[in-house]
């Protein structure tokens, strides 16, 4: 059986974050891992994490500042074949795992939906995939990034060609370069399945809407593009 390693970021978490790792915990066999890597959060975030008693948590600390390096960190330890990415404040559904399993037999990257909910895990939107009118293929993908890296799954073979992440964690998020490896480089697919309740509230790190200008744009095509050709090359 092959081993899972989920890996999640945190950062402020204590509110939401128990609900999240029950959530995830109960679809894991007692072989697999969910590895947390934390950006040296200020509340009760640690407390909660050490108070779930279970051996299969591995708890890091980001020397790193910033999410980009908090999901790097946690990838570098990941000693399972199949990984999982998770944010801290979400809901997995209950056969989110089992899903994403069957789809790893033929694919080595998939990406799934969700549905968004509120603080009050109230749903706002059936599908993400319709709010944000998503680009299915890498190169519009390039051009206008659409998927979630908390709905990523994929082969850790797929880690040999993505880590380390290009330096420029502004113009190069960890979701946005794990997509365009996978895609270019793998055996990819987009599932429709609506897998987990990805939270929207006050304190989320990320935005639905993009604010960055059209200069910020051509920049990150750009730098992408090159690290993208460079990385295929080197490897």
């Amino acid at each position: 059986m092959k081993k899972i390693s989920v890996c999640m970021a945190t950062y402020n978490g204590g509110k939401y974050i128990k609900q999240q790792i029950d959530s995830i915990l109960i679809q894991l066999s007692e072989n697999d891992e969910l590895i947390i890597s934390d950006d040296n959060s200020t509340d009760n975030t640690i407390d909660v994490i050490k108070g779930i008693s279970d051996c299969r948590i591995k708890l890091f600390f980001n020397k790193e500042k910033g999410y980009t390096s908090n999901f790097e960190n946690a990838l570098n330890q990941v000693t399972g074949d199949i990984i999982f990415l998770s944010d801290q404040d979400d809901i997995w559904v209950s056969n989110k795992v089992e899903i994403c399993l069957e789809e790893l037999k033929t694919y080595d990257f998939i990406v799934s939906d969700c549905k968004v909910i509120n603080n009050k895990n109230e749903i706002i939107s059936d599908s993400y995939f319709e709010l944000r009118n998503i680009k299915k293929t890498s190169l519009g993908n390039l051009i206008k990034f659409s998927f979630l890296g908390c709905c990523l799954a994929f082969r850790s073979d797929i880690l040999k060609k993505a880590l380390p992440f290009p330096s420029d964690r502004k113009l190069c998020t960890h979701d946005n370069w794990l997509f365009l490896v996978g895609a270019l480089l793998f055996r990819y697919k987009v599932l429709n399945n609506k897998l987990i309740h990805y939270r929207r509230h006050t304190e989320n790190v990320s935005t639905l809407i993009s604010k960055t200008s059209v200069w910020f744009k051509i920049k990150y095509r750009m730098y992408l593009s090159f690290f993208l050709i460079k990385r295929y090359i080197a490897n």
